[in-house]
């Protein structure tokens, strides 16, 4: 028994090469939220667990955009995993490696990305069955040169990384190309200052160049 992600969930993933990392301040902004990236052709999500409207604004969003995969981050406690599961969250991740938190998303089928800086923290993360993970933060810990140094005695393994922190349009295509990044965590598409005056239209287009970054690293 592991937590690994379905083929199909690691694909879709991968197409979509980044999964907009979002902190929800207001339950309304959720689906009208979620429809602006969709419309930029970003279909995966990932509601962050920092505001109360967090799981809330996952049901809707599941409810009323189906077409988008949402997961949910910012899983600290074996509480919150089965919170983020009950709500209909497709997967977690969480910002470090937790092995309570691990063992409750094995147990519940909550496939899950703990996060990783560390070579150490990709041994135990790899022992408790995960193989895609979180590599955080990363620009302010060395970037994608850090991240090739770490992963290396792991690679046969089939490890697989998330990098977030720093990453954004400008470097995007730097890490899409590394063959162990599954996708990016796109903290940069969804700004709280755009989202509180409801500027969708902004949002969409971050979404598309982000879009449009992937199409022509990953053709």
């Amino acid at each position: 028994m592991n937590t690994a992600f379905p083929d199909n969930l690691r694909l879709q993933l991968r197409q979509t090469g980044v999964i907009a990392v979002l902190m929800i301040d207001r339950v309304e902004d959720a689906v009208p939220l979620a429809q602006a990236l969709l419309a930029g052709g970003v279909n995966g999500i990932e509601l962050t667990l920092r505001t109360d409207a967090a799981l809330e604004s996952l049901r809707r969003i599941r409810a009323e955009v189906p077409e988008m995969t949402v997961g949910v981050g910012t899983i600290l406690t074996p509480k919150q995993a089965n919170e983020a599961k009950e709500a209909g969250a497709s997967f977690g991740v969480a910002p470090g490696m937790n092995p309570r938190v691990v063992a409750e998303a094995i147990r519940i089928g909550l496939p899950f990305a703990p996060g990783v800086c560390t070579p150490t923290d990709i041994e135990i993360a790899i022992e408790a069955g995960c193989r895609l993970l979180k590599f955080f933060p990363s620009e302010p810990s060395g970037g994608l040169a850090y991240l090739r140094s770490i992963m290396a005695p792991f690679m046969h393994l089939g490890v697989q990384f998330i990098p977030l922190g720093g990453v954004g349009a400008g470097n995007a295509a730097h890490y899409l190309r590394e063959p162990s990044v599954l996708a990016l965590g796109g903290s940069w598409l969804a700004p709280k200052e755009i989202v509180a005056r409801g500027g969708w239209d902004v949002i969409t287009a971050l979404a598309r160049e982000a879009t449009d970054i992937v199409k022509q690293v990953r053709p």
